[in-house]
């Protein structure tokens, strides 16, 4: 189902954040959600897509879609 973000906090403190498709209308609002949770965690952030490939390596926060 498009435009549903799961967040999950593992035992380890890591956040990870997986979505499917988002539509144009809500990317804007998906990236600023993370870029947010981002800047209160701390963190930096992991880009993962599905098949297990990063995209955007930036410290301990995991964003799949």
């Amino acid at each position: 189902m498009a435009d549903q973000i799961k967040i999950t906090i593992l035992e380890d403190g890591t956040i990870s954040i997986e979505t499917d498709a988002i539509s144009g209308t809500n990317h804007m609002s998906a990236d600023q959600l993370l870029k947010e949770v981002e800047k209160l965690s701390g963190g930096t952030r992991t880009t993962k897509h599905k098949d297990g490939h990063a995209t955007h390596k930036h410290g301990n926060m995991i964003h799949s879609h």
